[in-house]
């Protein structure tokens, strides 16, 4: 069971704490008080969120009780966390919208009906002002700047806000509100996690244990899954897309995505990279995460079909063979008349900035009834059959 738990987790703080945590639980007979917190500050999970998400489900599986933490006091300050200013802190009801959508996406992964979902805004929100004295008073501005990001723009020069070394000290008194016995999170968040255990002590309980698992990095291969770097695989994604992204992921990343994305036994993950490491195509290796991943996220028949739609997509060169969207002929000469200019037109079916649309066309990016064309100003006749290729992934047919 240890080394089950113990599997892909980076930093075990202490390292025998887990060991020694789950044996006291044992001889005690009662669950671990097991804490995940997050600051709903942007509505959707991904890939990189369910390393921890999956990692908590095993505890939960074990019957050890699930605290999930929202920030809901947290988010109003903004976690400088990996940045090097300040985060814009969220009016309350961003906060409320983008909490429920979290808790909801939970589900995909753990049982939510069993975990505990608290909200610290409930008791960070009644400490009174000696209360808030008492309770910095506990950490040291030495022990803060020992943060990297913080320690980092000390030495530059760049200010660092007072509300910003409070996050971690709050961070820190949420493990002893809800009494933890463990907190997990990724190893950017080491730092606030280990000054819950300093706090617990401070106020006489046992110290947590931290758990950090590894930042999966994005679909860029050089940093970590984050919404704000458009970088994400989403939990949501629709099925065909998730197959297509996880495709695109550059072919380095591809044990780490087998290690931490997919649910494999351990045979068979060491068996793919040994095939990859034998000189397999890394498409094939690829193909086979991805259609681990949206059988986790969707289901096996959607899993099938995602496939089937990459291979019509992506590796028949034959343009009649893709799966098109159907666009009406009406909708179009209402919009152009009976003929428009080609930036216009994809503006009209992909969205974006036109400025965007023009350079995918100078690009070479973009193919009319499978004749590639590169002036964004070329007139286009309006007419039921013809056929428009916008970048990789999106084909149109006029009916």
């Amino acid at each position: 069971m240890l080394k089950e738990l113990e599997e892909n987790i980076e930093i075990i703080l202490p390292k025998t704490g887990l060991a020694s945590k789950l044996k006291d639980a044992q001889e005690k007979n009662r669950p671990l008080i097991i804490k995940l917190g997050f600051d709903p500050t942007a509505p959707d999970l991904h890939l990189g969120h369910a390393v921890v998400l999956k990692k908590l489900r095993q505890f939960q599986q074990l019957g050890h009780e699930i605290v999930i933490l929202v920030g809901s006091f947290t988010a109003r300050i903004g976690d400088p966390t990996g940045k090097n200013k300040a985060r814009k802190p969220l009016y309350q009801d961003e906060i409320a919208h983008n909490a429920a959508t979290y808790i909801a996406q939970l589900s995909k992964i753990i049982d939510v009906s069993k975990a505990k979902i608290v909200f610290n805004g409930d008791w960070l929100d009644q400490l009174n002002f000696t209360e808030v004295i008492q309770l910095v008073s506990k950490v040291t501005v030495a022990q803060l700047l020992q943060r990297h990001d913080f320690s980092k723009r000390f030495n530059e020069n760049r200010s660092i806000a007072m509300h910003e070394l409070l996050y971690p000290i709050l961070q820190g008194f949420d493990s002893v509100h809800i009494k933890s016995d463990i907190e997990m999170g990724g190893t950017d968040q080491m730092f606030n996690c280990a000054m819950g255990r300093q706090l617990q002590e401070s106020f006489g309980q046992d110290p947590q244990i931290v758990l950090c698992m590894p930042l999966l990095r994005g679909l860029d291969g050089k940093e970590k899954m984050s919404k704000s770097l458009n970088n994400t695989i989403g939990l949501l994604d629709e099925p065909n897309e998730m197959f297509g992204k996880t495709m695109s992921i550059p072919d380095h990343l591809i044990p780490e995505y087998i290690d931490l994305t997919t649910d494999f036994d351990q045979e068979t993950k060491l068996g793919m990279k040994t095939r990859l490491e034998m000189g397999d195509n890394p498409m094939e290796i690829k193909k086979l995460i991805a259609h681990n991943l949206v059988v986790q996220y969707h289901g096996d028949a959607f899993a099938l079909a995602a496939n089937d739609y990459f291979i019509n997509q992506f590796q028949r060169k034959k343009l009649e063979e893709k799966a098109f969207l159907e666009v009406s002929c009406h909708t179009l000469r209402e919009q152009f008349g009976e003929k428009a200019k080609l930036v216009d037109l994809c503006y009209f079916l992909k969205g974006s900035t036109k400025s965007a649309m023009r350079r995918l066309i100078i690009g070479g990016a973009v193919r009319i009834d499978s004749i590639k064309q590169l002036n964004p100003d070329l007139t286009i006749y309006v007419n039921a059959g013809l056929k428009i290729k916008l970048g990789k992934r999106s084909y149109f047919k006029v009916v």
